[in-house]
Order: structure tokens, then sequence, then C-alpha cells
């Protein structure tokens, strides 16, 4: 590869992750990497109920592949889901700075009830008080929830265009932050960046303008307290910005390079994420 690309570029994939804190794990293909957060989250939802308590999760839509495998793995095991508490990580805003209706085809509310909760067996199914999402007018009420349940067992995530976990995007040109600061960032409204906008258009054909511009996120805060980093990429785009979380500097302008600062993290990807990325015209 040209020497005027990243050095990062070039690891090849039987090296990713290699000597760092970081354990990575290929997937074959999109649907073995939702398979593997389905199993994930059941681990960890089954491992609390055996120790008398029910887990708490901070969860993603997206990736998304999960929540169907998930709900099915837990009625046919009758797995009780009452006391878990899922924290939605996010979820995007009107213009006023209020969640988007859950009937908005992009309300991430609306996906993880259509093809989450509302396939669970009535019985199995969280109470409704430990489906938490962020509260644009009180972003407060994650933290205080989370202490109130001992801290978060695990997160559970993807890692954006720009390296964002959640949507804490990269501090805005002219900004100066430091990691520390950047870690101690809390759940909060912002604005979205217009690469995250526009990555997040391919899923609705490139139209622009029909996402949102404002999201309320949990922060770095509550995602590097958990006690559990798991993270999962299955988007060809991703190959680029997993090398350079894993392997370029720890830096805010790349987010998802602070999981390397967790002792306990693995990144599952899949096998095309893998491959070292192609830089040409095509």
């Amino acid at each position: 590869m040209n020497a005027m690309f990243p050095e990062y570029l070039r690891i090849p994939e039987a090296e990713i992750g290699l000597g760092q804190p970081v354990r990575v794990i290929v997937k074959g293909d999109m649907a073995s990497v939702g398979q593997a957060v389905a199993e994930a989250m059941f681990w960890e939802i089954e491992e609390a109920d055996r120790q008398g308590r029910g887990a708490t999760l901070i969860v993603p839509v997206g990736p998304v592949d999960q929540y169907p495998m998930l709900a099915q793995k837990i009625n046919q095991s009758r797995l009780s889901c009452r006391e878990t508490a899922f924290i939605m990580m996010d979820e995007y805003l009107a213009e006023d700075d209020r969640w988007i209706a859950e009937e908005h085809p992009l309300s991430f509310r609306g996906y993880l009830n259509r093809l989450f909760y509302q396939r669970l067996d009535p019985a199995l199914a969280p109470l409704p008080e430990n489906r938490v999402v962020p509260d644009p007018s009180h972003p407060v009420r994650v933290a205080d929830f989370i202490a109130a349940r001992g801290g978060v067992d695990a997160c559970f995530g993807g890692i954006g265009i720009n390296g964002h976990l959640a949507f804490n995007e990269p501090p805005a040109p002219g900004e100066t932050c430091s990691v520390k600061e950047f870690a101690a960032r809390p759940t909060r409204v912002l604005s979205l960046t217009r690469e995250t906008r526009t990555i997040n258009s391919v899923t609705v054909g490139g139209e622009l303008s029909v996402i949102p511009k404002r999201a309320v996120t949990v922060g770095m805060k509550e995602i590097l307290a958990a006690r559990r980093l798991r993270f999962y990429c299955n988007r060809p785009w991703q190959s680029a910005v997993v090398r350079r979380a894993l392997h370029g500097s720890i830096t805010p302008e790349c987010p998802a390079s602070l999981l390397r600062t967790h002792p306990d993290v693995v990144l599952t990807i899949a096998e095309y994420v893998a491959a070292t990325p192609e830089i040409r015209l095509r």
C-alpha cells in the first residue's frame, strides 16, 4: 500500500489486534456475527440468572440481526428476562429534541419493540421499568439507573465510520479534548456529524435528508464503566476503522480507540471486515 496512507491500513487479517489489549474474533459473514451477538447476550442473561439476579446490559440497534435470534433462544430455553435491564444505547431525536415517534421507520425504540420485546413470551419479557431509553430531558437518569443496579454487566455495540461508539461523536473541528475528558463524557443530547448521517443514509437508499440531525446517547463514561465490552462489526466499510481503532493512536478523534483502555474487550468482526482494505479507484 502507498506510504502516503496510514500504517494501520496495511495490517493483514492475521495481525488484526496483535499486541493490543482487545481480543479479536473473525466470523464468516453477517449472519454469523448476528448469531455471536445473540449468544453473548444470552450468556450474560443466563449467567446473572445463575447468580440470582437480573443482568444489566447496554444494547444497540446496530448491529440489529441478533434480536430475533435472541428472542427465539430465550423462548425456547424458557429463560426469564423479567429482571434483566436493557439500556438502549441511543435514539434519534426530532427537531424539538424529543424522541422521534416510535412509529417512525428509523426509531430504535420501535425496532427493539417489534423485533425483540414483542417476540418474547410475555411471561419471560423484561418488565417495563427495565426497558430503559436515554431520556433527552433528563439524561442523568441513565447513570442513576445504572448506579441503582450496581453497574453494567456488559455493553454491546458497533463502531461508526468515524469511530464513534453509540453516538459519541469525535470532537468537532477545532475543539480540544483530552482522552481523559472524552472518556468522562456522560449520557447527553448532541448533534450528529455529517459522516454519521451520511453512512446511516446508506440503509435508506442514500437519502441524507431523512436522517435526523440530533440524538441522545449513552455516554463514553457509562460505556467504559461496564464490566465487559462486546463490540461487533459486520459492514464492509468498517475494515479501515477497525484497524484505526486497534492500531492507530488512542484519541477522541477515533472514539473506538478508547476500547483499548478497558480490561475486558472482545471485538467480533466478519471476514470481509478483517480483509485488508483496498485503496484504489473502482
